[in-house]
């Protein structure tokens, strides 16, 4: 459930989880749309035969686990959001490692945690968040990021 906070209440969340998703499976035919909408075709990604000696399957791209950033809040409604709130908007990322790669049938999730949240202009808010991605069964997350979404109230 998304968590709606009023801006007066920032500090109680700055330093929180805000937001587990449920599991979601990357599958071949997710990493094949991937890589025609990308032109990333590059074995590891399509080619089992050739991936599996290298990484014991096809492997997600990092970017199409990055890119799950953006849809998977929305759709299983997490996270945070600001009371008022007209628009949000994605605004960049900080620190983004890669730490694992996402083998194909994995499935993955996202945490977040809030870092901060400064009002920049007046009704506009900065939320930096923290987001892992975690691999079900992998100790290792797929990736660490720094979001940056701006609420426009």
């Amino acid at each position: 459930m998304m968590k709606v906070i009023n801006p007066s209440e920032i500090d109680s969340v700055i330093g929180t989880e805000v937001g587990v998703s449920d599991w979601v499976l990357i599958d071949q035919d997710r990493i094949n749309k991937f890589a025609d909408a990308t032109m990333d075709h590059q074995f590891i990604h399509v080619d089992p035969e050739q991936a599996t000696p290298v990484f014991g399957s096809t492997i997600a791209h990092g970017f199409l686990s990055l890119s799950l950033v953006a849809g998977i809040p929305f759709d299983q409604e997490i996270g945070l959001v600001l009371e008022g709130t007209k628009m949000g908007l994605n605004y960049g990322l900080d620190k983004v490692r890669f730490l694992s790669p996402v083998p194909v049938d994995s499935e993955v999730r996202i945490r977040m945690k809030c870092i901060d949240i400064s009002e920049k202009n007046p009704g506009q808010y900065l939320a930096k968040t923290e987001v892992t991605m975690e691999i079900k069964g992998i100790e290792k997350p797929a990736f660490v990021a720094e979001t940056l979404s701006m609420f426009v109230l």
